[in-house]
């Protein structure tokens, strides 16, 4: 068995977040709903790139976001996704490595640009979010790094890369590594409606690869195809050895190892921005099983990480995840 020198490998979207300010003007002039997310192509992209004001650039992508939430913690981790050989691969691979996780993905020469998110915030809060995938959305077998992977305590799969058929091998491949190595499998749904377009695969890695998986309540219901939240958690539960189930205010339910466990969320005086709650919640989920905490522990820690990074905008933590922690005796 390989030397475990990474609590958690993440394997995701590679996507630089460019976050500006603006105001509302200049949505009603590009056309652009306030609020909402949608997909755009390279074009756009950099012509709205063109047209932002001065902006913070920096790695994100759900799983990416996790990492860095991990990190926050004080965990060691490295980060497997695709970019680009261009300005926005640089940016990424410049930032992630700031946080101090390791990053060794060679950038693509030959396909798509660097995938981005561009965030437009209004003077009121509210994000609108216009995202080209580009390069992210390519991964493949071969963009695996085999030695990392066999060196984590828990490899972290993103269901939002679940769209292409080699990205599906690529997560098989990165399952049967993880196995080999003593690996735990870990495996966030991400969206309900990635779900409903692969189910059939979804409900097959969820059964034969992933040990850990993270769903919110939608995700959940639809993976299963029910209506109701109890029937969902108990499928899920002959699938995997634990599913960590979030449903926002109500805080979360984690179910296995002959347990069901009910967490609070953490209180939070004003949601800012609900960007990456569930991202951070895994992050301190993962830190505590890493750590050998239990399973309430980990989703106390979770709810901490959620709270912190909905209290501002932006999906990455503002103030040291760990130092939180330690603050509220949460580590053990």
């Amino acid at each position: 068995m390989a030397e475990k020198t990474y609590d958690v490998v993440g394997i995701g979207n590679a996507i630089v977040d460019i976050i500006a300010r603006c105001d509302e003007g200049f949505l009603t002039k590009h056309d652009l709903d306030k609020g909402f997310m949608r997909l755009i192509d390279a074009d756009e992209a950099a012509k709205l790139y063109g047209a932002m004001g001065p902006a913070i650039e920096r790695s994100g992508g759900s799983v990416a976001n996790s990492i860095s939430g991990l990190a926050s913690f004080g965990a060691t981790c490295g980060f497997i996704g695709r970019v680009a050989a261009d300005q926005f691969g640089g940016i990424f691979r410049h930032d992630i490595h700031s946080l101090g996780i390791a990053y060794t993905t060679e950038p693509a020469t030959d396909a798509a640009p660097t995938a981005r998110c561009l965030v437009l915030v209004t003077p009121d809060g509210e994000r609108t979010m216009n995202t080209f995938l580009g390069a992210s959305v390519d991964f493949a077998p071969g963009d695996m790094d085999a030695s990392m992977i066999g060196a984590a305590k828990i490899v972290y799969l993103e269901g939002y890369l679940f769209d292409k058929d080699p990205a599906k091998a690529a997560f098989r491949k990165a399952a049967k590594l993880a196995k080999a190595a003593g690996a735990k499998v870990a495996l966030t749904l991400s969206d309900p409606f990635c779900v409903d377009r692969h189910r059939a695969d979804f409900r097959k890695l969820v059964r034969e690869d992933a040990d850990i998986v993270f769903a919110n309540e939608k995700e959940i219901t639809t993976l299963y195809e029910v209506n109701s939240f109890d029937e969902a958690a108990d499928a899920a539960l002959q699938d995997c050895e634990l599913a960590v189930l979030t449903r926002s205010e109500a805080g979360s339910v984690i179910v296995g190892r002959g347990e069901t466990v009910e967490v609070p969320a953490d209180p939070v005086a004003k949601v800012v921005d609900a960007t990456g709650a569930g991202d951070l919640y895994a992050a301190g989920f993962l830190y505590g099983l890493t750590q050998g905490l239990n399973v309430e522990a980990c989703g106390r820690l979770g709810s901490l990480a959620a709270a912190e990074v909905i209290s501002h905008i932006g999906a990455r933590p503002e103030t040291s995840l760990r130092t939180l922690a330690e603050a509220r005796d949460l580590l053990g």
